[in-house]
């Protein structure tokens, strides 16, 4: 039933990197676009990061643009996001999304995993 499973969070300091997995079943790694979003405590959920498999095309929040990088393993049915230099303001639950067309807000996803806790210490 699980068709995307977030993997890869947890507490690092300030500067450190980490690398979120997500995982998809056969079908959803199908779909066109794949997408990361964040939510901090008290705040909107918001974009990070999306791939158009079919175009190669790509867009990064200015917030983690030469910081993030988002790839693929087509062998395994799943993503990753390379976090490198991370800041205490990259806190958040990290979600990965499944759509149909590159896009930066919510709405465009219609295939969620259960999100992975990141925490930046200053």
């Amino acid at each position: 039933q699980v068709q995307l499973v977030e993997s890869g969070g947890g507490l690092v300091q300030a500067g450190a990197s980490l690398r979120l997995s997500c995982a998809a079943s056969e079908r959803t790694f199908r779909r066109s676009v794949m997408g990361w979003f964040r939510q901090a405590p008290g705040k909107e959920r918001e974009f990070v990061a999306a791939i158009n498999w079919r175009s190669d095309g790509a867009y990064y929040a200015d917030s983690v643009k030469a910081r993030f990088t988002f790839s693929r393993d087509d062998a395994k049915n799943t993503v990753y996001l390379q976090m490198n230099s991370l800041k205490p303001e990259d806190t958040a639950v990290y979600y990965c999304a499944a759509g149909w067309s590159l896009a930066t807000t919510p709405r465009h996803y219609d295939t969620w995993g259960q999100g992975t806790q990141v925490t930046v210490s200053s």
